[in-house]
């Protein structure tokens, strides 16, 4: 004789489905205003008059520009601004490596006790608003101020990522180090150990992975944000892409847009690779 085990019938609705809705009913009541404040009115971009724009401007795309001149200059403005992002990205680190060891609170030797000194904790508290200070200002107000400094060119952009990405480094290097298991670095500090050895010994190896696939994100990411510097004189590609929209050159616009592209999806892919060769 076989039994059969009756199962509940499944709920007619969800239970939850009134707190879901309160939610959504919530968040629509925030996102209004929002909306208001922005302007926000997607429905004008399909206006007849804005319909006939945008199908001039796009048209004045075609044919892409591909002389062999030009297509010279885009590749040597392409690897210009890789090299920006890449010299850029070098000098953040610069930055942000110290200032991180400076400021994560699992180096500090008065904080074993459980309760860090006032020297100490006062003194990492300005290191941390150094960081939000560099973070804070966007590239591409630096790239601005070193225009003016320093003159049109590479060099602007370059230390326009080296300080907001010195930045942004800083501070998620040290909440990655925070977070992790402080056991052997404190063991290291108990028994003499060394800031320095701590952070080799101790912090570094169980981060590394963690460290460096946001290293080569970032990386990725300073491709992208050299091309928008290159808008206010900070050389690469997009000065170069400036230029012919001020021109009204769609053709040249269509090439470097397309060369752009190539440029950002290379970047992921390698900064795909090297993540999959640390996993």
């Amino acid at each position: 004789m076989t039994t059969t085990t009756l199962r509940p019938a499944p709920p007619d609705r969800d239970p939850a489905w009134l707190s879901r809705v309160f939610w959504i009913g919530a968040g629509l009541v925030v996102l209004w205003p929002l909306m208001v404040a922005t302007e926000f009115k997607p429905w004008l971009l399909f206006a007849p008059d804005n319909l006939k724009v945008t199908r001039q401007f796009l048209a004045s795309f075609l044919p892409p520009a591909h002389s062999a001149e030009f297509l010279a200059m885009v590749a040597r403005e392409a690897w210009r601004t890789i090299a920006i992002a890449t010299v850029g990205m070098t000098l953040a680190l610069v930055v942000a490596v110290p200032l991180t060891l400076l400021s994560t609170r699992v180096l500090s030797i008065s904080a074993l006790s459980g309760r860090m000194a006032r020297g100490p904790f006062w003194f990492r508290q300005l290191v941390r608003w150094l960081l939000i200070v560099l973070r804070s200002v966007p590239e591409l107000v630096w790239a601005l101020v070193f225009v003016r400094v320093v003159g049109l060119g590479p060099t602007a952009g370059v230390l326009a990522i080296a300080l907001t990405y010195g930045g942004m480094l800083g501070k998620v290097y040290g909440e990655i180090l925070e977070s992790g298991e402080a056991h052997a670095t404190q063991t290291l500090l108990r028994n003499g150990g060394s800031r320095m050895q701590a952070f080799f010994y101790g912090l570094l190896p169980q981060n590394a992975g963690e460290l460096t696939s946001y290293t080569v994100y970032r990386w990725e990411c300073a491709i992208r944000s050299s091309v928008v510097l290159g808008f206010v004189g900070a050389g690469g590609l997009g000065q170069q892409l400036d230029n012919s929209m001020k021109m009204f050159n769609g053709g040249e616009v269509l090439t470097m847009l397309a060369v752009f592209v190539l440029l950002v999806a290379l970047a992921d892919r390698v900064s795909a690779g090297l993540r999959k060769a640390l996993a």
